[in-house]
Protein backbone atom coordinates (compact mmCIF):
# COMPACT_ATOMS: atom_id res chain seq x y z
CA UNK A 1 0.00 0.00 0.00
CA UNK A 2 2.84 2.37 1.03
CA UNK A 3 4.24 1.78 -2.68
CA UNK A 4 1.06 2.56 -4.40
CA UNK A 5 0.15 5.50 -2.45
CA UNK A 6 4.13 7.29 -3.09
CA UNK A 7 3.47 6.40 -6.73
CA UNK A 8 0.03 7.75 -6.82
CA UNK A 9 1.29 10.56 -5.13
CA UNK A 10 4.18 10.99 -7.13
CA UNK A 11 1.63 10.21 -10.80
CA UNK A 12 -0.15 13.46 -8.69
CA UNK A 13 2.44 15.83 -8.30
CA UNK A 14 3.69 15.27 -12.28
CA UNK A 15 0.21 15.24 -13.38
CA UNK A 16 -0.32 18.90 -11.79
CA UNK A 17 3.64 19.91 -13.34
CA UNK A 18 2.16 19.18 -16.32
CA UNK A 19 -0.79 21.20 -16.30
CA UNK A 20 0.67 24.01 -14.43
CA UNK A 21 3.18 23.95 -17.29
CA UNK A 22 0.81 23.61 -19.79
CA UNK A 23 -1.15 26.56 -18.62
CA UNK A 24 1.88 28.98 -17.91
CA UNK A 25 2.62 28.27 -21.92
CA UNK A 26 -0.70 28.76 -23.09
CA UNK A 27 -0.60 32.41 -23.55
CA UNK A 28 2.82 32.31 -25.59
CA UNK A 29 1.06 29.65 -27.78
CA UNK A 30 -2.26 31.82 -28.40
CA UNK A 31 -0.78 34.93 -28.58
CA UNK A 32 2.06 33.38 -31.49
CA UNK A 33 -0.94 33.49 -33.45
CA UNK A 34 -1.04 36.03 -36.12
CA UNK A 35 -4.66 37.56 -36.21
CA UNK A 36 -6.45 39.94 -38.86
CA UNK A 37 -3.40 41.45 -41.08
CA UNK A 38 -0.16 43.95 -40.54
CA UNK A 39 1.57 45.44 -44.18
CA UNK A 40 4.56 47.36 -42.80
CA UNK A 41 5.51 49.81 -45.41
CA UNK A 42 8.48 51.98 -45.56
CA UNK A 43 9.10 54.21 -48.95
CA UNK A 44 12.40 55.75 -49.08
CA UNK A 45 12.10 59.79 -50.83
CA UNK A 46 8.56 59.68 -49.40
CA UNK A 47 7.89 62.67 -46.77
CA UNK A 48 4.57 62.89 -46.11
CA UNK A 49 2.96 61.73 -43.44
CA UNK A 50 -0.06 59.34 -44.20
CA UNK A 51 -0.77 56.44 -46.62
CA UNK A 52 -3.27 54.58 -47.97
CA UNK A 53 -3.97 51.36 -48.77
CA UNK A 54 -7.03 50.54 -51.75
CA UNK A 55 -8.10 47.76 -53.37
CA UNK A 56 -9.96 46.96 -56.76
CA UNK A 57 -13.83 45.76 -56.62
CA UNK A 58 -15.07 45.42 -60.20
CA UNK A 59 -15.14 48.33 -61.64
CA UNK A 60 -14.24 50.88 -58.76
CA UNK A 61 -10.78 51.65 -55.95
CA UNK A 62 -11.93 52.43 -52.42
CA UNK A 63 -10.15 52.65 -49.79
CA UNK A 64 -9.63 50.21 -47.57
CA UNK A 65 -7.06 51.25 -44.72
CA UNK A 66 -4.92 55.10 -43.40
CA UNK A 67 -2.00 54.29 -42.43
CA UNK A 68 0.08 57.40 -40.50
CA UNK A 69 4.38 57.32 -40.06
CA UNK A 70 5.39 56.02 -37.22
CA UNK A 71 8.55 57.08 -35.33
CA UNK A 72 10.29 54.28 -36.77
CA UNK A 73 9.50 56.00 -40.13
CA UNK A 74 7.54 53.38 -41.50
CA UNK A 75 3.79 52.87 -41.96
CA UNK A 76 1.81 50.40 -40.67
CA UNK A 77 -1.57 49.25 -42.29
CA UNK A 78 -3.01 46.66 -39.99
CA UNK A 79 -6.45 45.39 -38.42
CA UNK A 80 -8.31 42.60 -36.86
CA UNK A 81 -9.74 40.81 -39.02
CA UNK A 82 -8.23 39.34 -42.51
CA UNK A 83 -8.19 41.37 -45.90
CA UNK A 84 -10.14 39.82 -48.56
CA UNK A 85 -8.10 38.09 -51.51
CA UNK A 86 -6.88 39.86 -54.24
CA UNK A 87 -4.69 43.35 -55.62
CA UNK A 88 -4.67 45.86 -53.41
CA UNK A 89 -2.57 49.21 -54.21
CA UNK A 90 -0.60 51.04 -51.88
CA UNK A 91 -1.73 55.33 -52.55
CA UNK A 92 0.86 58.15 -51.97
CA UNK A 93 -0.27 61.31 -51.50
CA UNK A 94 -0.21 64.42 -52.38
CA UNK A 95 -0.13 63.16 -56.06
CA UNK A 96 -1.41 59.84 -55.71
CA UNK A 97 1.26 57.46 -57.01
CA UNK A 98 0.39 54.35 -56.28
CA UNK A 99 2.11 50.62 -56.51
CA UNK A 100 0.05 47.07 -56.17
CA UNK A 101 0.54 44.44 -53.68
CA UNK A 102 -0.85 41.10 -53.75
CA UNK A 103 -2.79 39.68 -50.65
CA UNK A 104 -3.27 35.86 -50.12
CA UNK A 105 -5.84 34.36 -47.82
CA UNK A 106 -2.53 32.74 -45.70
CA UNK A 107 0.24 36.10 -46.56
CA UNK A 108 -1.51 38.86 -44.91
CA UNK A 109 1.73 39.52 -42.56
CA UNK A 110 4.40 40.84 -44.22
CA UNK A 111 6.91 43.88 -45.28
CA UNK A 112 6.87 46.31 -48.12
CA UNK A 113 10.39 48.33 -48.70
CA UNK A 114 10.57 50.65 -52.12
CA UNK A 115 11.77 54.03 -52.96
CA UNK A 116 9.96 56.77 -54.77
CA UNK A 117 9.99 57.06 -57.64
CA UNK A 118 10.66 53.53 -59.22
CA UNK A 119 8.61 52.00 -57.24
CA UNK A 120 8.69 48.00 -58.84
CA UNK A 121 12.57 48.45 -59.71
CA UNK A 122 13.06 49.21 -55.46
CA UNK A 123 10.74 46.84 -54.11
CA UNK A 124 11.87 44.76 -51.17
CA UNK A 125 9.52 42.54 -49.75
CA UNK A 126 9.46 40.04 -46.90
CA UNK A 127 6.84 37.68 -45.70
CA UNK A 128 5.30 37.51 -48.86
CA UNK A 129 6.12 34.65 -51.48
CA UNK A 130 3.73 35.41 -53.61
CA UNK A 131 4.32 39.26 -53.80
CA UNK A 132 8.15 39.03 -54.53
CA UNK A 133 7.19 36.34 -57.48
CA UNK A 134 5.37 39.01 -58.63
CA UNK A 135 7.75 41.75 -58.30
CA UNK A 136 10.66 39.48 -59.95
CA UNK A 137 8.33 39.30 -62.73
CA UNK A 138 7.13 42.47 -63.33
CA UNK A 139 10.78 43.29 -63.34
CA UNK A 140 11.38 41.28 -65.75
CA UNK A 141 9.55 42.48 -67.84
CA UNK A 142 10.29 46.34 -67.42
CA UNK A 143 13.79 45.10 -68.25
CA UNK A 144 12.62 43.43 -71.68
CA UNK A 145 10.46 46.08 -72.43
CA UNK A 146 13.35 48.92 -73.81
CA UNK A 147 14.89 46.41 -75.85
CA UNK A 148 11.74 45.10 -77.96
CA UNK A 149 10.85 48.91 -78.11
CA UNK A 150 13.93 49.76 -79.46
CA UNK A 151 13.40 47.03 -82.24
CA UNK A 152 10.41 47.61 -83.18
CA UNK A 153 11.62 51.27 -83.52
CA UNK A 154 14.45 49.91 -85.78
CA UNK A 155 11.96 47.58 -87.86
CA UNK A 156 9.94 50.36 -88.74
CA UNK A 157 12.50 52.80 -90.05
CA UNK A 158 14.19 49.47 -91.92
CA UNK A 159 13.76 49.61 -95.90
CA UNK A 160 16.39 46.35 -96.14
CA UNK A 161 14.19 43.11 -96.61
CA UNK A 162 16.43 41.01 -95.41
CA UNK A 163 17.85 43.41 -91.92
CA UNK A 164 13.81 43.49 -91.83
CA UNK A 165 14.14 39.89 -91.25
CA UNK A 166 16.32 39.61 -88.79
CA UNK A 167 15.08 42.49 -86.81
CA UNK A 168 11.71 40.26 -86.87
CA UNK A 169 13.78 37.32 -85.73
CA UNK A 170 15.30 38.99 -82.35
CA UNK A 171 11.59 40.59 -81.65
CA UNK A 172 10.38 36.50 -82.14
CA UNK A 173 12.96 35.23 -79.57
CA UNK A 174 12.17 37.87 -77.05
CA UNK A 175 9.02 37.09 -77.45
CA UNK A 176 9.05 33.66 -77.17
CA UNK A 177 11.34 34.14 -73.85
CA UNK A 178 8.68 35.74 -72.41
CA UNK A 179 5.90 33.45 -72.86
CA UNK A 180 7.88 30.92 -71.65
CA UNK A 181 8.82 32.47 -68.50
CA UNK A 182 5.17 33.17 -67.79
CA UNK A 183 3.99 29.53 -68.79
CA UNK A 184 7.12 28.61 -66.02
CA UNK A 185 5.58 30.72 -63.38
CA UNK A 186 1.86 29.35 -64.26
CA UNK A 187 2.77 25.82 -63.86
CA UNK A 188 5.70 25.83 -61.47
CA UNK A 189 3.18 28.53 -58.52
CA UNK A 190 -0.16 27.57 -59.46
CA UNK A 191 -2.03 28.26 -56.48
CA UNK A 192 -0.37 32.00 -56.34
CA UNK A 193 -2.40 34.86 -57.46
CA UNK A 194 0.86 35.96 -59.51
CA UNK A 195 0.11 32.90 -61.57
CA UNK A 196 -3.26 34.09 -61.93
CA UNK A 197 -2.87 37.27 -62.93
CA UNK A 198 -0.55 36.07 -65.26
CA UNK A 199 -2.57 33.17 -66.87
CA UNK A 200 -5.63 35.99 -66.73
CA UNK A 201 -3.79 38.35 -69.30
CA UNK A 202 -2.28 35.72 -71.43
CA UNK A 203 -3.80 36.29 -75.24
CA UNK A 204 -6.24 33.24 -76.44
CA UNK A 205 -4.20 30.94 -78.67
CA UNK A 206 -6.82 31.13 -81.70
CA UNK A 207 -6.90 28.05 -84.16
CA UNK A 208 -6.25 28.83 -87.96
CA UNK A 209 -9.41 28.77 -89.47
CA UNK A 210 -9.97 28.71 -93.17
CA UNK A 211 -13.55 29.36 -94.67
CA UNK A 212 -14.36 30.09 -98.31
CA UNK A 213 -12.78 33.82 -97.99
CA UNK A 214 -11.63 35.96 -95.38
CA UNK A 215 -14.58 36.91 -93.99
CA UNK A 216 -15.89 33.02 -92.99
CA UNK A 217 -12.40 32.65 -91.39
CA UNK A 218 -13.09 35.61 -89.65
CA UNK A 219 -16.42 34.52 -88.44
CA UNK A 220 -15.09 31.31 -87.55
CA UNK A 221 -11.88 32.24 -85.13
CA UNK A 222 -14.71 34.88 -83.46
CA UNK A 223 -16.96 32.15 -82.55
CA UNK A 224 -14.36 30.37 -81.40
CA UNK A 225 -12.73 33.26 -79.28
CA UNK A 226 -16.56 33.90 -77.89
CA UNK A 227 -16.74 30.59 -76.77
CA UNK A 228 -13.16 30.03 -75.18
CA UNK A 229 -13.13 33.69 -73.55
CA UNK A 230 -12.88 32.62 -69.75
CA UNK A 231 -10.83 29.83 -71.16
CA UNK A 232 -7.43 31.44 -69.23
CA UNK A 233 -9.56 33.19 -65.86
CA UNK A 234 -11.58 31.85 -63.33
CA UNK A 235 -14.73 33.73 -62.61
CA UNK A 236 -14.60 31.14 -59.56
CA UNK A 237 -11.95 32.18 -58.02
CA UNK A 238 -12.99 35.29 -55.69
CA UNK A 239 -9.66 37.31 -55.71
CA UNK A 240 -10.35 37.63 -59.31
CA UNK A 241 -13.27 40.42 -58.58
CA UNK A 242 -10.08 42.54 -56.96
CA UNK A 243 -8.53 42.96 -60.14
CA UNK A 244 -8.11 45.56 -61.98
CA UNK A 245 -8.74 43.57 -65.50
CA UNK A 246 -11.87 41.22 -64.58
CA UNK A 247 -14.53 43.99 -64.85
CA UNK A 248 -12.84 45.02 -68.63
CA UNK A 249 -13.03 41.08 -69.68
CA UNK A 250 -16.71 40.81 -68.63
CA UNK A 251 -17.60 43.97 -69.88
CA UNK A 252 -16.17 43.15 -73.55
CA UNK A 253 -17.78 39.38 -73.23
CA UNK A 254 -21.08 41.41 -72.47
CA UNK A 255 -20.63 43.97 -74.68
CA UNK A 256 -18.66 43.40 -77.68
CA UNK A 257 -18.34 39.39 -77.72
CA UNK A 258 -22.42 39.14 -78.08
CA UNK A 259 -25.01 39.90 -80.16
CA UNK A 260 -26.52 43.10 -78.80
CA UNK A 261 -29.95 41.11 -78.79
CA UNK A 262 -32.16 40.77 -75.05
CA UNK A 263 -31.70 36.93 -75.70
CA UNK A 264 -28.25 37.05 -76.63
CA UNK A 265 -27.25 39.28 -73.48
CA UNK A 266 -29.26 36.93 -71.42
CA UNK A 267 -27.55 33.90 -72.45
CA UNK A 268 -24.13 35.72 -72.05
CA UNK A 269 -25.03 36.84 -68.67
CA UNK A 270 -26.25 33.29 -67.27
CA UNK A 271 -22.77 32.15 -68.43
CA UNK A 272 -20.75 34.33 -66.14
CA UNK A 273 -23.13 34.15 -63.25
CA UNK A 274 -22.38 30.33 -64.00
CA UNK A 275 -19.05 30.47 -63.72
CA UNK A 276 -19.12 32.73 -60.37
CA UNK A 277 -21.10 30.81 -58.54
CA UNK A 278 -18.11 29.25 -56.42
CA UNK A 279 -17.11 32.96 -55.65
CA UNK A 280 -19.66 34.20 -53.54
CA UNK A 281 -18.75 37.74 -53.56
CA UNK A 282 -18.17 37.57 -57.41
CA UNK A 283 -21.33 36.11 -58.02
CA UNK A 284 -23.32 38.88 -56.05
CA UNK A 285 -21.18 41.69 -57.66
CA UNK A 286 -21.77 40.78 -61.22
CA UNK A 287 -25.64 39.58 -60.40
CA UNK A 288 -26.34 43.54 -58.79
CA UNK A 289 -24.08 44.94 -61.77
CA UNK A 290 -26.28 43.47 -64.09
CA UNK A 291 -29.70 44.32 -62.49
CA UNK A 292 -28.96 47.52 -62.18
CA UNK A 293 -26.76 47.78 -65.84
CA UNK A 294 -30.21 46.69 -67.04
CA UNK A 295 -33.16 48.45 -65.08
CA UNK A 296 -31.16 51.57 -66.18
CA UNK A 297 -30.83 50.86 -69.41
CA UNK A 298 -32.00 53.76 -72.38
CA UNK A 299 -31.99 50.71 -75.35
CA UNK A 300 -35.20 49.75 -76.25
CA UNK A 301 -35.49 46.32 -75.47
CA UNK A 302 -33.56 46.17 -73.02
CA UNK A 303 -35.85 45.54 -70.29
CA UNK A 304 -36.17 41.92 -71.34
CA UNK A 305 -32.73 41.27 -70.18
CA UNK A 306 -34.04 42.99 -66.43
CA UNK A 307 -36.91 40.73 -66.63
CA UNK A 308 -34.90 37.71 -67.13
CA UNK A 309 -32.29 38.58 -64.56
CA UNK A 310 -34.90 39.07 -61.81
CA UNK A 311 -36.84 35.80 -62.93
CA UNK A 312 -34.02 33.73 -62.47
CA UNK A 313 -31.89 34.84 -60.03
CA UNK A 314 -34.01 36.84 -57.35
CA UNK A 315 -37.04 35.51 -57.62
CA UNK A 316 -35.78 31.83 -57.05
CA UNK A 317 -33.47 33.21 -54.21
CA UNK A 318 -30.42 33.59 -55.50
CA UNK A 319 -29.71 36.55 -54.31
CA UNK A 320 -30.17 36.08 -50.04
CA UNK A 321 -28.90 38.83 -49.31
CA UNK A 322 -31.69 41.51 -50.53
CA UNK A 323 -33.51 43.16 -48.00
CA UNK A 324 -37.39 41.79 -48.10
CA UNK A 325 -38.82 44.97 -48.93
CA UNK A 326 -36.23 45.80 -51.30
CA UNK A 327 -36.95 42.23 -53.27
CA UNK A 328 -40.41 42.76 -52.98
CA UNK A 329 -40.31 45.84 -54.86
CA UNK A 330 -37.84 44.22 -57.49
CA UNK A 331 -40.26 41.51 -58.02
CA UNK A 332 -42.82 43.95 -58.38
CA UNK A 333 -41.48 46.08 -61.11
CA UNK A 334 -40.43 42.86 -63.21
CA UNK A 335 -43.94 42.06 -63.46
CA UNK A 336 -44.94 44.99 -64.31
CA UNK A 337 -42.53 44.80 -67.30
CA UNK A 338 -43.19 41.49 -68.39
CA UNK A 339 -46.24 41.65 -70.60
CA UNK A 340 -44.85 44.44 -72.06
CA UNK A 341 -41.52 43.31 -73.38
CA UNK A 342 -41.23 43.56 -77.18
CA UNK A 343 -42.47 40.84 -78.64
CA UNK A 344 -45.85 40.35 -76.16
CA UNK A 345 -48.91 41.15 -76.83
CA UNK A 346 -50.02 44.74 -76.21
CA UNK A 347 -52.47 44.32 -73.04
CA UNK A 348 -56.11 44.76 -74.33
CA UNK A 349 -57.66 48.22 -72.58
CA UNK A 350 -61.22 49.46 -73.59
CA UNK A 351 -60.96 53.49 -74.34
CA UNK A 352 -64.27 56.07 -75.73
CA UNK A 353 -63.90 58.66 -78.40
CA UNK A 354 -65.30 62.05 -77.58
CA UNK A 355 -68.75 61.14 -78.07
CA UNK A 356 -68.73 58.00 -75.99
CA UNK A 357 -68.65 55.34 -77.82
CA UNK A 358 -66.36 52.31 -77.00
CA UNK A 359 -63.08 50.87 -78.31
CA UNK A 360 -61.21 48.47 -77.58
CA UNK A 361 -57.48 48.27 -78.65
CA UNK A 362 -57.35 45.07 -80.02
CA UNK A 363 -60.55 45.40 -82.18
CA UNK A 364 -58.73 48.97 -83.65
CA UNK A 365 -57.49 47.90 -87.32
CA UNK A 366 -54.35 49.03 -88.20
CA UNK A 367 -51.42 47.55 -90.10
CA UNK A 368 -49.90 49.19 -87.83
CA UNK A 369 -50.84 50.96 -85.04
CA UNK A 370 -48.68 53.66 -82.94
CA UNK A 371 -50.35 53.98 -79.19
CA UNK A 372 -49.55 57.35 -78.27
CA UNK A 373 -50.29 58.40 -74.38
CA UNK A 374 -50.24 62.21 -73.62
CA UNK A 375 -51.43 65.00 -71.61
CA UNK A 376 -52.08 68.16 -72.32
CA UNK A 377 -50.32 70.19 -69.39
CA UNK A 378 -47.25 67.99 -70.24
CA UNK A 379 -44.45 70.35 -71.72
CA UNK A 380 -42.41 67.41 -73.48
CA UNK A 381 -45.53 66.43 -75.04
CA UNK A 382 -46.48 69.70 -76.46
CA UNK A 383 -42.77 69.93 -77.84
CA UNK A 384 -43.48 66.55 -79.32
CA UNK A 385 -46.93 66.45 -80.56
CA UNK A 386 -45.81 68.87 -84.20
CA UNK A 387 -43.64 65.60 -85.13
CA UNK A 388 -46.41 63.35 -83.83
CA UNK A 389 -48.95 65.20 -86.20
CA UNK A 390 -46.83 65.84 -89.14
CA UNK A 391 -45.63 61.39 -88.54
CA UNK A 392 -49.75 60.47 -88.97
CA UNK A 393 -49.96 62.62 -91.77
CA UNK A 394 -47.27 61.61 -93.81
CA UNK A 395 -48.02 57.67 -92.95
CA UNK A 396 -51.40 57.30 -93.05
CA UNK A 397 -51.32 56.03 -96.57
CA UNK A 398 -48.74 53.96 -95.10
CA UNK A 399 -51.25 51.87 -93.04
CA UNK A 400 -50.02 53.72 -90.02
CA UNK A 401 -53.25 54.60 -87.49
CA UNK A 402 -52.30 56.88 -84.45
CA UNK A 403 -54.41 55.13 -81.82
CA UNK A 404 -54.30 58.74 -79.25
CA UNK A 405 -54.93 57.88 -75.07
CA UNK A 406 -55.50 61.42 -73.63
CA UNK A 407 -54.50 60.67 -69.96
CA UNK A 408 -56.83 63.16 -67.88
CA UNK A 409 -58.98 61.69 -65.41
CA UNK A 410 -62.60 63.37 -63.85
CA UNK A 411 -61.86 64.95 -60.71
CA UNK A 412 -63.73 66.08 -58.22
CA UNK A 413 -65.41 69.53 -56.95
CA UNK A 414 -65.68 71.26 -54.30
CA UNK A 415 -69.05 69.84 -53.89
CA UNK A 416 -67.39 66.42 -54.12
CA UNK A 417 -68.99 65.80 -57.31
CA UNK A 418 -67.13 64.10 -60.53
CA UNK A 419 -65.76 67.06 -63.12
CA UNK A 420 -65.35 66.48 -66.74
CA UNK A 421 -62.95 69.94 -66.68
CA UNK A 422 -59.39 67.75 -66.97
CA UNK A 423 -60.77 65.38 -69.42
CA UNK A 424 -62.04 68.58 -71.59
CA UNK A 425 -58.78 69.56 -71.73
CA UNK A 426 -57.92 66.57 -74.11
CA UNK A 427 -60.43 67.86 -76.59
CA UNK A 428 -59.65 71.76 -76.45
CA UNK A 429 -56.28 70.60 -77.37
CA UNK A 430 -56.67 68.05 -79.89
CA UNK A 431 -58.44 70.99 -81.75
CA UNK A 432 -56.00 73.31 -80.95
CA UNK A 433 -53.27 70.99 -82.29
CA UNK A 434 -54.45 69.45 -84.97
CA UNK A 435 -54.70 66.45 -83.48
CA UNK A 436 -57.55 65.54 -85.42
CA UNK A 437 -55.45 63.03 -87.53
CA UNK A 438 -55.00 60.89 -84.91
CA UNK A 439 -58.03 57.92 -83.35
CA UNK A 440 -57.96 60.29 -79.94
CA UNK A 441 -59.67 58.01 -76.75
CA UNK A 442 -60.32 58.89 -73.25
CA UNK A 443 -60.88 56.85 -70.25
CA UNK A 444 -61.78 59.54 -67.77
CA UNK A 445 -62.73 57.04 -64.82
CA UNK A 446 -59.77 55.12 -65.19
CA UNK A 447 -61.66 51.51 -65.78
CA UNK A 448 -59.39 50.02 -67.49
CA UNK A 449 -56.08 50.91 -65.49
CA UNK A 450 -54.33 51.89 -68.38
CA UNK A 451 -51.40 53.46 -66.75
CA UNK A 452 -51.06 50.81 -64.00
CA UNK A 453 -51.17 48.24 -67.41
CA UNK A 454 -48.93 50.25 -69.30
CA UNK A 455 -46.78 51.59 -66.45
CA UNK A 456 -47.60 55.31 -67.48
CA UNK A 457 -45.12 57.10 -65.13
CA UNK A 458 -44.69 60.02 -67.45
CA UNK A 459 -45.55 61.61 -70.54
CA UNK A 460 -45.54 61.20 -73.78
CA UNK A 461 -45.15 57.24 -74.22
CA UNK A 462 -44.83 55.20 -77.32
CA UNK A 463 -46.01 51.65 -78.10
CA UNK A 464 -45.45 50.11 -81.82
CA UNK A 465 -47.62 47.35 -82.72
CA UNK A 466 -48.77 44.96 -85.69
CA UNK A 467 -51.30 44.07 -86.91
CA UNK A 468 -52.03 41.56 -84.01
CA UNK A 469 -51.28 44.00 -81.50
CA UNK A 470 -47.35 42.59 -81.14
CA UNK A 471 -45.31 45.08 -79.75
CA UNK A 472 -42.45 45.95 -82.01
CA UNK A 473 -40.92 49.26 -80.55
CA UNK A 474 -41.48 51.05 -77.44
CA UNK A 475 -40.30 53.65 -75.07
CA UNK A 476 -38.99 56.01 -78.54
CA UNK A 477 -39.70 59.78 -79.23
CA UNK A 478 -41.92 61.35 -81.55
CA UNK A 479 -38.84 62.04 -83.28
CA UNK A 480 -37.59 58.48 -83.46
CA UNK A 481 -40.59 57.23 -84.98
CA UNK A 482 -40.10 57.27 -88.93
CA UNK A 483 -36.86 55.67 -88.38
CA UNK A 484 -38.53 52.82 -86.91
CA UNK A 485 -41.33 52.55 -88.52
CA UNK A 486 -39.62 52.96 -92.40
CA UNK A 487 -37.53 50.10 -90.64
CA UNK A 488 -41.04 47.90 -89.63
CA UNK A 489 -42.36 48.09 -93.11
CA UNK A 490 -39.09 47.50 -94.98
CA UNK A 491 -39.30 44.30 -92.81
CA UNK A 492 -42.60 42.95 -94.07
CA UNK A 493 -42.35 44.14 -97.37
CA UNK A 494 -39.71 41.21 -97.40
CA UNK A 495 -41.57 39.18 -95.49
CA UNK A 496 -39.75 39.39 -91.66
CA UNK A 497 -42.03 40.35 -88.87
CA UNK A 498 -40.99 43.71 -87.77
CA UNK A 499 -38.24 42.59 -85.14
Amino acid sequence: MAINTLNFMASKKLCIFVLSLAFFLLPSFVFSQKIGYQIKLKVDNFEETEAYLGYFFGDKQYIKDTAYVEQDGQFYFEGNEKLDPGIYIVVLPPDNQYFQILVGEDEQWFSVETKAPGFDANMKIKGSKDNQLFYSYLNYLNEKRPEAKALREKLEAEKDEKKKAKLEEKLKTIDDGVKAYQQKIVSQNPQTMTAAVIKANLPLDIPEFKGKDKTESDMMAFYWMRKHWFDNIDLGDDRMVRTPFLFKKVQHYIEKMTVQHPDSISVAIDKVLEKAKPAENTFKFYLIHFLNKYAKSKIVGMDAVYVHIVDKYYKTGQAPWTEEEQLKKIIENADKLEPLLIGKIAPNIQMQYQDGSPVQLHDFKSPITVLFFWDPDCGHCKKSMPAMVDFAKKYKDKGVAVFSICTKLVTRDDEGKFSMKEVDKCWSAIEERNMDVFWNTVDPYHRSRYKTVYDIRSTPQIYVLDTDKTILSKRIGAEQLPEVVDHILLVKEKGGNGD
